[in-house]
């Protein structure tokens, strides 16, 4: 497929074929398991807690620490003493280590390592390790934890309530007053992982220099890299004390393993006391116990309406279950979606409270989509409410609350400033894709005739490249030190040339399987003017090689808008330098040159060129030939830092994210009456996520975060009994398969370029699984709307759709004439 395309003008644009699969698809991937990487490595296993809720009163390690082929077994007395409780991101009296100490908190919370030769040896002495348990009452409900008599998680906190916040942006009360309806709802987001291909997977090594300890540690980590400095400062060590190396081949994420770093410290330590490099590789039951996940959210939606539907105000509290602990980033969650909080519509006056309960569930973390499923189900479906208060199509109703074409860039109460977009337009394409008006009529008749058909809609900002200043809301303004805040959203990149013209660029945005190498080469190729096969992308990561940050990793859909902007503003040094070199082989003037087709020609006389290869070899050469002030060097480093991202101002106002996308979707589905087994018969959708740098991967970028939107809303949720036993199996915790996801789909694009960002792009993986949880309820409230049913959570199982029927008939029963 590139022989197909090496001639045409630009690759940017192109539908090019991921370099990177040709080796996973022939089993040649090297992921962090097919490594070995340091010798006389051990294996662990870790003793988790059977217990959702119980104090430790003793643990006995000596049956274990005596059993052949034990090296070393740690509990909580040596991680106390080995660690500082992790820096959280605000201030609570809640600390977290990589295991309990005092207390376990959670079913599958850490409490002891063994470490041995081989992982069968680790495993066996695992299970003579005894810990003595005084069990306490359990809390898993998020309303029930905030009560004042609930069961107390941490002793010196006074509440469950970690985080408690009101942000008021205009006058709603006001507003409330002198609607012409007021329209209400409380809706609950389940707690859901994407259960990654490749669990959770560390090698690390702790060694006591002359100088000071140093840690190497090998972890399928993709970042963020904020949680580097949160890692060490655990440790007691500064991160050049670390060294972090993350291999080329990652099975998956989605935001997962951004969890991964307590063990990180917690095997650093057991290599401490095995005075050798330890292993560990976690299997299926533990990563669902107590990896990650999505936090479910209960949320109450009030709209203030005028008598047109036209949202004026809203009043929103979010009650976010972040388990057990506030696992940094948390609570990130609540704050990500920030600035697009009235996501694509024209409302000003908002007032918010967000709190953050903990409660006896795992930690939570980054899922795909992160905040804005659980944002987009509650404002979605409310908007489909409010179409119903005031008689209004559900389309129509959206698309009179949109902001209009021609008011980017577009400030939100909030602070986020949206960076380009035509809403109208998008949905009018929409409505065009689908038939709409055709197939609502023909929905209706199917409807009349007795069939479960519906259809729904949900219109959705996007962000993408997260300001890392938006966590900082979770602290009051009066208490933020000015000179000491958080902001930005900084990409790096390293791009050097060999003397034969050969470019490598050295990423460091830790892919999982999204196709950076092959954007990046895109984008190299193009602003060089080279073939493909002249760029050698490389992902590796190695903290004490590869250019980072704070901010650098695979998160928030960063890549496109970032990365790529990086390696403009790195390639144009590059170019600035060949081009001075070619201009001595051809006697001009530098600023006449152009790079095209591995050459650099004269732009007026392209007759009169040299290669880019002969270009570079006289650089590293014959650097004596270079006019005087040249520097003699093909390589450059480029950090790209948006302006836009700053930290958030002193009324709470913060531009959340840098770009701000666009998804419009609209699912049909029909219901078995029956098994009530949920269908999706059709799709349709719009994505504007500004320039297209390869539609293919866009593509694929798009069918993934539907999946993963599709498990959330009719599959998957990490359920808990009230005694905190959670799911633990893939036979109780479903996820769609690729049976579920053949559904039909129509997808096209809307292109409105990025100001903000070098090539206009935004990013795009995560659109489609904020839109499509609610689109499916949306179409699945449609279906039975003729029942007078309310759905206002997920998953949608049918033991669900024939509980909300069940229920609906015995109130219709119960509802007697007065006498």
């Amino acid at each position: 497929m590139i022989d197909a395309v090496v001639n045409k003008e630009r690759f940017v644009g192109q539908p090019l074929a991921r370099i990177e699969d040709p080796a996973l698809l022939t089993g040649r991937g090297r992921f962090l398991d097919d490594l070995d990487p340091l010798p006389g490595t051990l294996v662990a296993a870790i003793v988790r807690s059977p217990h959702a809720h119980a104090r430790i009163r003793g643990v006995d390690l000596e049956r274990a620490r005596a059993h052949p082929g034990v090296a070393a077994v740690i509990g909580p007395e040596e991680v106390l003493t080995a660690l500082r409780p992790f820096p959280l991101s605000l201030r609570a009296p809640m600390p977290y280590y990589p295991t309990g100490t005092d207390k376990v908190r959670f079913v599958g919370e850490p409490v002891a390592v063994v470490v041995a030769t081989d992982r069968y040896t680790a495993e066996d002495a695992a299970e003579l390790v005894h810990v003595d348990y005084e069990l306490l009452p359990a809390v898993v409900d998020t309303k029930l934890a905030m009560k004042p008599d609930a069961p107390r998680l941490h002793d010196t906190a006074n509440s469950n309530i970690a985080s408690d916040r009101v942000f008021n942006f205009g006058e709603v009360d006001a507003a409330l007053e002198r609607a012409a309806h007021v329209v209400t709802e409380e809706y609950s987001f389940p707690r859901y992982s994407s259960t990654p291909m490749e669990c959770f997977s560390v090698i690390a090594e702790w060694r006591d220099e002359a100088d000071g300890p140093r840690v190497t540690a090998y972890a399928n980590f993709h970042g963020p890299f904020s949680m580097v400095p949160v890692l060490t400062g655990a440790l007691g060590i500064s991160p050049a004390q670390l060294r972090l190396i993350v291999p080329q081949d990652i099975g998956g994420s989605f935001g997962i393993k951004a969890g991964i770093y307590p063990y990180i410290a917690l095997l650093a330590v057991a290599s401490r006391h095995a005075g050798r490099p330890v292993r560990w590789t976690e299997d299926r039951i533990e990563h669902l116990l107590a990896s990650s996940a999505g936090s479910d959210r209960i949320m109450r939606f009030t709209a203030a309406v005028d008598a047109q539907g036209c949202v004026q105000a809203l009043d929103v509290d979010f009650m976010e279950n972040v388990g057990a602990y506030l696992r940094p980033p948390e609570p990130a969650t609540l704050y990500r979606c920030f600035g697009n909080i009235t996501g694509a519509y024209r409302i000003d006056t908002v007032r918010l409270r967000s709190r953050a309960v903990v409660t006896n569930k795992a930690p939570t973390g980054l899922n795909r989509g992160f905040g804005g499923q659980q944002l987009y189900f509650g404002l979605e479906r409310l908007m489909d409410k409010v179409a119903h208060t005031v008689g209004l199509d559900p389309l129509e109703l959206r698309r009179r609350n949109l902001i209009p074409s021609g008011s980017f860039p577009y400030a939100t109460p909030t602070g986020g400033i949206y960076d380009s977009g035509d809403y109208e337009k998008a949905l009018a394409m929409l409505v065009e894709s689908s038939g709409y008006r055709a197939l609502r009529a023909e929905q209706a008749a199917a409807r009349g005739r007795g069939e479960l058909v519906g259809s729904g809609i949900a219109v959705i900002v996007e962000p993408s490249a997260t300001n890392i200043g938006y966590v900082g809301l979770a602290t009051p303004q009066e208490e933020r030190k000015i000179g000491r805040e958080k902001s930005g959203s900084t990409e790096h990149v390293r791009v050097t040339v060999d003397p034969y013209g050969v470019v490598s660029v050295l990423l460091g945005t830790v892919p999982q399987g999204q196709g950076h190498a092959t954007v990046a080469r895109q984008v190299v190729a193009d602003q060089l003017g080279l073939p493909l096969e002249m760029v050698v992308p490389k992902v590796d990561m190695d903290t004490s090689t590869t250019p980072w940050t704070v901010t650098s990793g695979s998160y928030s859909s960063r890549f496109s808008p970032l990365l790529t902007s990086a390696i403009v503003e790195a390639t144009e040094r590059i170019a600035q330098t060949i081009k001075v070199a070619a201009a001595v082989l051809l006697s001009a003037d530098p600023a006449e040159l152009e790079l095209a087709g591995g050459n650099v020609r004269v732009a007026t006389a392209p007759e009169r060129s040299v290669k880019f290869r002969h270009a570079a070899g006289l650089v590293h050469w014959d650097p004596g030939s270079l006019p005087d002030g040249v520097n003699a060097a093909l390589y450059a480093e480029a950090a790209f830092t948006p302006p836009e991202a700053t930290a958030p101002s002193r009324t709470d106002q913060v531009n959340s994210s840098l770009c701000y996308g666009f998804v419009a979707e609209l699912v049909q589905v029909r219901i078995d009456p029956e098994t009530y087994e949920i269908c999706i018969e059709k799709v349709n959708a719009i994505h504007d996520a500004g320039t297209v740098l390869n539609p293919l991967l866009i593509e694929g970028q798009v069918h993934g975060a539907m999946t993963h939107g599709l498990g959330g809303a009719l599959y998957e949720e990490m359920a808990y009994t009230d005694a905190g036993q959670p799911t633990s199996t893939f036979m109780d915790y479903l996820v769609p398969t690729s049976a579920e996801t053949g559904f039909p789909l129509v997808a096209e694009r809307l292109v409105t370029p990025s100001p903000v960002t070098r090539l206009g792009a935004k990013g795009s993986g995560e659109g489609s699984s904020m839109s499509f949880p609610v689109a499916i309820a949306n179409a699945v409230a449609d279906a039975l709307s003729g029942y007078g049913v309310e759905i206002t959570s997920l998953p949608l199982h049918g033991n669900v759709i024939d509980a909300l029927l069940s229920t609906r008939a015995d109130n219709k029963r119960n509802e007697q004439p007065c006498p």
